[in-house]
């Protein structure tokens, strides 16, 4: 029987960091998310999973501030926040890298990992802010120190275009981005998505590499192999609410799919476990 905790925290499971309770989400009559609990944790990766409509995107997207809640709370190390804008998560440390990334294809790493907040020369302050000259050494020190500190080997300068670059160089250059920003929880929409066998390889040991770095992780996939190689919990979305979080080192992929495609069968019956 697989092993399933509560969402409420029970001794095996680590202390929470990102934890929201109770949160509801509708479009017009459609009723997308329903009492949804979630959590992850500092050092951890926290899969989350479902089939599709099962509103994984849209949880991703109220932690991310793009959706607010209709209900529920939300908490940083136990104490309630409010998260309703892209703004608050951005200040209360929460990343997300979306599919498509959004890299500028035109510009090379270091003004993809500076985007939007980029360092001017210093010696140029009496100028409005938008006429000052960009700092193109800090930027170039800023995006080497963030690709050295997710150890992404497969990228020789900083200067390379984003438009030359393979589909895992990007996607380790838009984790880099959102580790880059000081933040403490990184969202990862389907990071392996389309990509080949060896560039899946290297986005897996950068999400590896965040565990390390003390960034909570939640990690949405429908590769069975990729999360249970990274998560070290899985959560398992269904109509929209919850079926239970997996402990993965005590569950296996063909439970994960039944909870995905069926729920809980009478043995582990119960709304999220």
């Amino acid at each position: 029987m697989a092993s399933k905790t509560k969402l409420e925290g029970q001794n095996t499971a680590p202390p929470a960091h990102l934890a929201v309770r109770g949160i509801h989400k509708r479009f017009g009559g459609v009723h997308a998310l329903r009492d949804v609990d979630f959590e992850v944790a500092r050092g951890e990766v926290m899969a989350l999973v479902g089939d599709n409509g099962a509103g994984k995107s849209t949880l991703m997207k109220v932690l991310a501030g793009a959706y607010g809640a209709d209900e529920g709370a939300f908490f940083m190390d136990d104490k309630p926040v409010t998260l309703s804008s892209p703004n608050d998560a951005s200040g209360l440390g929460i990343q997300i890298v979306y599919q498509d990334l959004a890299l500028c294809e035109n510009l090379d790493v270091a003004a993809n990992l500076s985007l939007g907040d980029e360092p001017v020369k210093a010696g140029w302050r009496f100028l409005p802010r938008l006429l000052r000259p960009l700092d193109a050494l800090e930027m170039e020190v800023k995006a080497r120190e963030a690709i050295d500190k997710l150890q992404v080997r497969t990228l020789q300068s900083v200067r390379a275009k984003v438009e030359g670059l393979s589909g895992g160089q990007r996607q380790a250059i838009a984790i880099a981005r959102a580790v880059g920003t000081e933040s403490t929880v990184v969202m990862l929409d389907e990071p392996t998505a389309a990509l080949g066998v060896a560039q899946t390889r290297q986005v897996l040991e950068v999400v590896k590499r965040l565990r390390e770095t003390n960034h909570a992780v939640v990690y949405i996939s429908h590769n069975m192999r990729d999360i249970f190689e990274v998560a070290d919990r899985i959560t398992v979305l269904r109509h929209g609410g919850n079926v239970a979080t997996y402990t993965t080192a005590d569950t296996t992929p063909d439970a994960i799919v039944v909870a995905m495609t069926r729920g809980l069968d009478d043995e582990g019956a119960g709304n999220a476990a």
